[in-house]
């Protein structure tokens, strides 16, 4: 305990002032949701009683449960306990034995007044009249009559065996008219009276209670007790000013709409150290588990969901199934913007949370603990590439829902009995329940990322659509840098893919990682070729050349605040160069000023450093693609020397520092580029050589005016779109 306590005094040292506040805040929040309930009861009652009338403003039925329950017992006292026979071999045995000693004491050669005493001491009777007569019959009657005193004994008890003798029979000394009842009709009166003394000798009761059957027979008893139930109609008065407000009358200002709950004090505060411990957990399994989730868009994203799924619990009006709260749905939308095993931690968290602060029953919470797990597996299998399989994820936790809640409720049905129609609502609201979770994900999930800032799959599909405003600019406005774009992003996507890392973000990543070059296009080369223009670095100084290299991720984070890009796409943009070093006008400035008069860090990025295994892989790609374009018809090996020797200059400069990547990854990394760069670079037919001498007999040759014709309306279109970007 002293290290918990510990450990979380060394947790408040390390939080700023605004992660406190924050922490504080939300647990605030729901502890003052969770325990609403009780706040607008306090200005109808005070102390019990009522301080105004309150009419009803619909028909209410409210069942009596002081009077049903009192009932139900009264049913339950009254049910006869379930017998079951015992062993009663030794009965019989014990018969057998009280007969071979009345046998061996009329042989004795011993005076008649000594075996009447032996005989006497056989029978435990009080009244020394009544002994001293069954003495003087077993010993003077005659050995025919006394066999078959002992074979009526030995019917007689097999009857009254058969028949059962009870405890409360043998005690409220029932047994002589029982062994009565049974005795032969045939048999004389001296002889029956004879029989029922040896019988009450060694008969003992031979049926005992058996306690569970009993306790079932009850249980059913008392749910086969009708409810009392009370009805107030449309204008009656539920309580009058002034009146004790009883439990009766509690449920029916509940099934009116009120509040019943009385605030207590001691309660809100176990909610909070609830809260605030549950909360704090969750804050300690994401930074020591999921580090990278570890940031405040991602923890408030998850405070807020929280808290709305709270809301709606406290909105729902009592007495209400919770099997439609929309856990699920809370599940599904934080696995999309974190991950499943996030969601399913969180899940059940507030589960336990909700089942303390508003009582939930243990049926109930083994449903949804069930349920989060099936729907956390379910999440963590989609794709993402269609939004419409949120629907389909929703419909397979609706099937899960209506069996595990089916398997529940069958179960209790063998120990209780239950209404198949409340079975049935049940089933209907779970299987609701997975549906809407669904239905409220697809809904949320735009207003959400545009909320939080949090981009999702669906999001970064969608800004891989080449219609998106940047990307067409990028098309029309700088051409070669989009193409350069493209097959980074081909390089990008299979290392992510490779190594493990989010393939779909580092592909969008790499689309939008220059779109800073928008602002000068024509300064970086791979616009220059296209548009034909010569290199304007040539005119300028190596200082002023570098200011304008190193400002496109700068221009780029500014142009993505005006686009709305999200801010994980901004990393991209600022880091994909880090801190790296503009090598070519660095030398160039050394050959003109001199190295003494020339310092590194003045031709450097402004970073960051790459902190992603995403914005890493973006970095070593686009240094790896630009490369190996400069090279005309590269062999193999020099492809893969271009590789190893940029990912080497990375790692020496410390540009990868910063990254969670290893040196397994960089293995793995270079191996795929290796591969697709190979690819990239196949040998192509050379079509254009022999162009101009076509078979004549099915082919037109195209006349060189055609392509200069054709070259000056390009030159005509260019010139007149820069006019108007002029303009």
């Amino acid at each position: 305990m002293t290290q918990i306590i510990n450990d979380f005094y060394e947790q408040i040292k390390q939080a700023s002032v605004t992660d406190i506040l924050m922490f504080l805040l939300f647990c605030l929040l729901m502890t003052l949701l969770i325990s609403s309930q009780n706040f607008f009861f306090q200005r109808i009652i005070e102390n019990g009683i009522s301080k105004r009338d309150i009419i009803a403003d619909k028909t209410i039925t409210v069942i009596d449960t002081k009077r049903t329950e009192q009932h139900k017992k009264d049913v339950a006292m009254n049910v006869e306990p379930v017998l079951i026979p015992a062993e009663d071999e030794f009965i019989k045995v014990n018969l057998e034995t009280l007969e071979n000693s009345i046998v061996q004491i009329r042989r004795k050669n011993v005076d008649n007044s000594i075996k009447r005493t032996e005989l006497g001491l056989l029978f435990d009777i009080s009244a020394q009249y009544k002994k001293d007569y069954l003495s003087n019959y077993l010993l003077n009657v005659s050995d025919s009559n006394l066999q078959k005193i002992f074979d009526k004994a030995k019917i007689t008890l097999t009857s009254v065996l058969n028949r059962g003798i009870t405890e409360s029979e043998y005690e409220n000394s029932d047994v002589d008219r029982i062994i009565l009842r049974s005795i032969p009709a045939t048999t004389p009166r001296n002889q029956a009276t004879v029989v029922t003394a040896l019988l009450k000798e060694i008969i003992t009761p031979n049926l005992v209670v058996d306690e569970l059957a009993t306790e079932i027979s009850r249980k059913n008893a008392q749910n086969a007790v009708k409810p009392y139930e009370v009805v107030f109609h449309k204008g009656d008065k539920i309580v009058f000013e002034g009146e004790p407000v009883t439990k009766l009358k509690k449920d029916a200002l509940r099934e009116a709409g009120y509040n019943v709950l009385e605030i207590n004090y001691f309660g809100i505060l176990g909610v909070f150290v609830i809260v605030a411990f549950s909360t704090f957990i969750f804050i300690q399994y994401e930074k020591n588990f999921e580090r990278v989730f570890f940031e405040p868009h991602h923890l408030t994203i998850t405070g807020f969901l929280a808290l709305v799924i709270a809301l709606i619990a406290v909105a729902m009006p009592t007495g209400f199934s919770p099997n439609i709260l929309p856990i699920p749905a809370f599940i599904i939308i934080l696995s999309i913007f974190t991950n499943a095993r996030i969601a399913f931690f969180a899940a059940t968290l507030l589960l336990s949370v909700l089942m303390i602060g508003l009582h939930y029953s243990i049926e109930f919470v083994a449903t949804f603990l069930l349920l989060n797990t099936f729907a956390m597996i379910s999440i963590s299998k989609l794709k993402f590439s269609r939004r419409f399989d949120l629907i389909l994820t929703g419909l397979k936790i609706s099937i899960a829902g209506v069996l595990i809640v089916a398997s529940i409720y069958f179960l209790e049905k063998f120990l209780i009995d239950i209404d198949n129609a409340f079975i049935l609502r049940e089933l209907f609201l779970i299987f609701l329940n997975g549906i809407l979770s669904g239905i409220i994900a697809l809904g949320t999930l735009p207003i959400l990322e545009s909320t939080f800032g949090i981009i999702t799959p669906y999001g970064l599909a969608e800004l891989a659509d080449h219609n998106q405003p940047l990307l067409k600019r990028l098309q029309f406005e700088a051409p070669g840098t989009y193409h350069h774009s493209l097959m980074v992003s081909n390089l990008a996507e299979a290392a992510a893919e490779a190594i493990g890392a989010n393939p779909i973000l580092a592909r969008v990543g790499a689309f939008y990682h220059d779109i800073g070059k928008l602002k000068r296009p024509l300064f970086f080369v791979e616009n220059q070729s296209y548009f034909g223009i010569e290199n304007p670095h040539t005119k300028l100084n190596p200082r002023l050349s570098k200011m304008v290299i190193t400002s496109h991720p700068k221009d780029g984070v500014e142009l993505a605040k005006e686009y709305h890009l999200p801010a994980v796409i901004s990393n991209f943009i600022l880091q994909h160069h880090g801190e790296g070093l503009a090598s070519y006008f660095y030398n160039q400035a050394i050959a003109e000023e001199g190295i003494e008069n020339v310092k590194e860090e003045q031709f450097r990025y402004t970073g960051p450093k790459p902190n992603m295994k995403e914005t890493a892989i973006l970095m070593i790609a686009d240094a790896v693609e630009s490369a190996v374009r400069s090279l005309k018809n590269p062999t193999n090996e020099e492809i893969e020397e271009i590789i190893a020797k940029i990912i080497k200059e990375r790692l020496n400069d410390g540009q990868l520092s910063d990254a969670p990547i290893t040196l397994k990854d960089l293995k793995i990394i270079s191996a795929t580029f290796n591969r697709i760069l190979r690819g990239m670079q196949h040998q192509r037919i050379k079509y254009h050589q022999d162009i101009n001498e076509l078979d004549n007999s099915n082919k037109t040759p195209i006349s060189p005016a055609f392509d200069k014709d054709l070259d000056e309306k390009i030159k005509q279109l260019e010139q007149n779109k820069n006019e108007q970007q002029d303009n």
